[in-house]
């Protein structure tokens, strides 16, 4: 991370809490006043250089803050001469702090799929598979996932609908799983960070692509029919996500997973009247409150619980990539039955 020295505890403990339980190579290079006018690259290239030679990673990521923005650091530049000297691939994002996180993870997903998974040429099908339609997950990030259990409960989701989960991008999966994403029949797009991933996925396997997660008893088969339809037909299929003004029921969070909430409560609930707001797609403040005007019931991160018109009832659903790890130990599994179970007992209240 191109950064001023004192950040690496965000990056780590909020935005990464597998820190916890596994070895991190995450660093700072500390950039200092002096660095920041003067623009010294060669320091950063020179730091990165030695921790590489003595590590050995299997890839190097650059990525940038506001101050190296401002700068203009050239990080496609800076990738490719540390990639000269130390052979080691090496990836420039031009990432500034100044959009939501899932644009720099789709970025990274991406990238790592267009370079390192092999051609189609190259891939070989498991023929042992058998008839069981074979899926990618894509996007699944402790930022929209947690640690919290709902990773484990997806991927259980699948496996007792008859698919077999190929791989996980990027949580619980190995590397060798990973870059084995072209064996997949489907790409299952979990989370709006893993669009990208799927693009490219579908670019290099022609892959179709399905949206949603197994949300919710009733909504969950509807998303197997979808994914077994992309795999028959091999066209994409997305959610479609209704508009919130007039709502009764708003859910407000990440689209994949509020659409699939919104998917839920409908054929699990039968609430018709729901509608999604994605905070990623209305960055004014404003225009959310005006949208919560009407509302009966809002599902959302603790942190909206100010924005809710008086009288509105308001089910927390925590989200760590909107208040980190302040309500981690309030997320609870949404995974298929788990939804029905949590959602009857939250409306009763």
């Amino acid at each position: 991370m191109h950064d001023a020295s004192g950040c690496n505890s965000t990056y780590n403990t909020h935005d990464e809490p597998r820190w916890y339980d596994m070895p991190s190579m995450v660093f700072i290079s500390a950039l200092a006043e002096v660095d920041a006018i003067l623009g010294d690259d060669a320091k950063l290239i020179d730091d990165i250089c030695r921790a590489a030679e003595e590590l050995r990673p299997r890839f190097i990521a650059i990525a940038g803050t506001p101050i190296p923005m401002m700068m203009g650091t050239d990080f496609g530049g800076v990738a490719h001469l540390i990639e000269q000297r130390t052979g080691i691939p090496t990836f420039g994002f031009a990432t500034n702090g100044m959009n939501s996180y899932n644009k720099g993870a789709t970025m990274a997903l991406a990238a790592v799929a267009r370079r390192f998974c092999p051609p189609d040429s190259e891939v070989k099908r498991d023929a042992a598979a058998g008839d069981a339609i074979s899926v990618n997950l894509l996007g699944v990030t402790p930022l929209d996932f947690s640690v919290t259990g709902n990773v484990e409960a997806m991927q259980k989701s699948f496996a007792d609908a008859g698919f077999r989960v190929n791989s996980c991008w990027a949580m619980g999966d190995s590397w060798e799983r990973l870059i084995s994403a072209g064996k997949a029949d489907v790409n299952v797009v979990v989370s709006s960070c893993g669009i990208g991933l799927a693009e490219v996925l579908r670019e290099k396997y022609r892959i179709p692509a399905v949206t949603g997660i197994p949300v919710g008893e009733a909504a969950q088969k509807e998303l197997f029919a979808d994914i077994r339809a992309a795999a028959e037909s091999g066209r994409d299929i997305d959610i479609s996500a209704p508009d919130a003004a007039g709502a009764s029921f708003v859910v407000i969070g990440e689209p994949v997973q509020s659409a699939s909430i919104a998917r839920a409560l409908r054929r699990d609930l039968g609430i018709e009247s729901v509608s999604v707001i994605s905070p990623l797609d209305f960055p004014d403040e404003d225009m959310i409150f005006a949208r919560l005007k009407n509302a009966g019931t809002v599902i959302a991160d603790p942190l909206y619980r100010p924005a809710v018109p008086a009288g509105c009832r308001f089910i927390e659903l925590p989200h760590e990539g909107y208040s980190g790890r302040t309500f981690r130990d309030r997320i609870p599994l949404i995974m298929g039955e788990h939804f029905n179970d949590w959602m009857k007992k939250e409306m009763s209240l």
